[in-house]
This record gives structure tokens, sequence and C-alpha cells, in this order.
């Protein structure tokens, strides 16, 4: 594989693994893939793909399972619908449902068999990837930010050149939810990797610097992910994969700009829910009152 070559690539692929069951949502997920819950009137996936595409990624790769056909059926034509609102004369949604996917824009899908883990969902996109960077967006993660997250890594790609890891500052008693990395600042946004470890007991972190679910990654990564032992449950961990890169290439890690909601807990989605509420141009003006009353008469009760 000609990683120089590689290098010089722009990333224009990115792979969304949505294979998962969505257990924390049940029975919400028992037949309606996690990543088509709706924050407002978008599903979640439709975020992480719109955040890709600012980005100028063209390809998106799904690893889907078998149990989540909503995911391409919602970034197909539909033609029923379109025609019946056409017929009605209900343009301004029409837009809405025709432009979900630039026409410059190709949806690719993948059928995991099994769910092993995420670098298993990651390593089966190669004969796709082939030789090129690319992203890897998980739809859990929204990430909010003025300038979209992926962009702004894609940017930082163009000048670095190597492996980034999206990363916050996490408190250190939640360092057992991510992936942690050891690390030394390069400036303000820019880390310099040295080691990762995957969900450490807060007493082992070393550091409070966790990976969210955004990631740009070269190709060598899976020539490891072909070698990581599988763990618990036969996964294989993209983390894995990852550690072991870091022995022959160089890995960053972004301080990206922007808000994270934890769309996997179900906490963090009902923030994500009220905070684009707010801000959303149809109902958000009626939203914040009807919380304003909401909170009013819970004082009293």
């Amino acid at each position: 594989m000609n990683t120089k070559g590689s290098a010089m690539k722009k990333v224009t692929k990115a792979v969304f693994p949505v294979a998962g069951l969505g257990t924390r949502f049940l029975p919400a997920t028992k037949a309606n893939p996690k990543e088509m819950l709706p924050i407002i009137d978008k599903p979640l996936i439709q975020y992480a793909v719109e955040e890709a595409i600012d980005a100028g990624i063209t390809d998106l790769i799904f690893i889907i399972g078998r149990n989540k056909r909503a995911i391409p059926d919602h970034f197909d034509m539909a033609y029923e619908l379109e025609n019946e609102l056409e017929r009605n004369g209900k343009t301004e949604l029409l837009k809405i449902v025709q432009n979900i996917i630039p026409k410059h824009v190709n949806c690719i899908y993948i059928r995991q068999a099994q769910a092993l883990g995420l670098g298993h969902a990651v390593r089966i996109a190669r004969p796709v990837v082939n030789d090129e960077p690319f992203a890897v967006l998980l739809a859990d993660d929204l990430l909010d930010g003025n300038v979209p997250v992926m962009k702004q890594m894609v940017d930082a790609y163009d000048y670095y050149r190597c492996s980034l890891l999206g990363v916050q500052n996490v408190p250190r008693e939640q360092t057992k939810s991510y992936g942690i990395v050891a690390t030394t600042p390069v400036n303000e946004q820019i880390e310099q990797v040295s080691g990762i470890v995957e969900k450490p007991k807060p007493e082992d972190a070393p550091s409070t610097l966790g990976v969210v679910g955004r990631y740009i990654l070269t190709p060598r990564i899976f020539h490891h992910l072909d070698n990581v032992k599988p763990g618990a449950g036969g996964e294989i961990q993209l983390t894995d994969g990852i550690s072991a890169l870091l022995a022959e290439e160089q890995i960053l890690a972004y301080r990206y700009d922007g808000v994270r909601y934890d769309c996997g807990s179900k906490a963090g989605y009902m923030e994500a829910t009220v905070r684009l509420g707010l801000r959303h141009p149809e109902v958000g003006a009626d939203f914040k009152k009807l919380l304003e009353k909401i909170v009013n008469e819970e004082k009293f009760k």
C-alpha cells in the first residue's frame, strides 16, 4: 500500500457504523434503528450525514445490520410520497424530501452480518475505502459547531496529513465510558497522541481527554485491524487498531470547537432535543414559551 500517495489524497469518503442494536432505547428501537430517532424533525443519522457533506465528503458508506432497512429507505427516493406532495402543491416539503442527499453524493451500504465491534465495522468498509484516507462518524454523537466539526477536522487533516481523533475533556469519573488518549500539546487544538486506552478506570486513565465519535484515519488502519485480537464477545475494537497504528504513524488528537450531545444516552438525547428545539426556526419561539410554562408549573408542585 502506498501510504505516501494516500496521504496526498483528499478525504472524500466517510464510514457510518450503524449496525448496533440500540438496546439503551428499547422498546423504541425494537423495530426502528436508534439512528432514525428524531431530533425535532430530522433523524440522528441525517445530522451526521449533513456534517460529512458540509466537510466535502461525497461517498457515504453505511455499515448496516439486517434490521436497519429504514436507513437506506430514508436516503432513497420516495416516489409515492413525492407524488403525493407534488399533487397537493406542498412544494416546500417536496424540496425537503428531495434534497436530503445532494445529487453529487453517493450512498453505499455494506451489511455487517454480526455486530462485532466498532473496529470490525470499520474494517469491512475496506473494499470501498481502498487506499484513501477516510472519516468515521458515529451518529450517537451529535456534534454542534458553528463550523461543522468534521469540516474542522478535514481542514486539519489537509494541513497535518495524518490520522486525527476528535477529543474533548471529560470528568475523570467518566473515563470508563471513553477511549482515553495520552498526549503532548502541540497547540491550542492539537495534541500529539502517544497512547490510547479503551475505557480505563478513573485511577488508570492517562488523561481526561476522551475520544468522541469523529475520526479521520489513514488506510493503514486496515492492516492493524486485520491483526487485532478479538476481545470480549469476539469484538474487534477500533481503539486497539489505533494503538497499533501509533507504532508506525503519527496520530493527532483534535480538540474540536463545538458542543457534543451524547444521544446514545437518554439524558443526552433529551438535551439535544431541547437545545436544538429552542433554535428551530419553525417551533423555537413557541417551544421556549412551553418550557417556561412547564418550569413555572413544576415550581409550585
